[in-house]
């Protein structure tokens, strides 16, 4: 699952806000935040109980 992903980089001391899943990234390295890999990455790092550090130019779901 998407939270065991985030969990088990947590573990390995992977520093989150410094990697992109975005289809659409731009070259500032914001996600869109309205792709399928921009939700699913929302969604795991929801459903691990963990703060989101990625930057987002688009706020759909009300949390940027």
């Amino acid at each position: 699952s998407k939270a065991g992903i985030v969990l088990r980089g947590i573990e390995l001391g992977i520093d989150f806000a410094q990697t992109v899943s975005c289809y659409q990234a731009d070259e500032a390295g914001l996600a869109c935040g309205q792709c399928d890999a921009c939700r699913l990455r929302r969604r795991g790092f929801s459903d691990a109980g963990i703060d989101d550090p990625t930057r987002y130019r688009s706020d759909v779901i009300g949390k940027k």
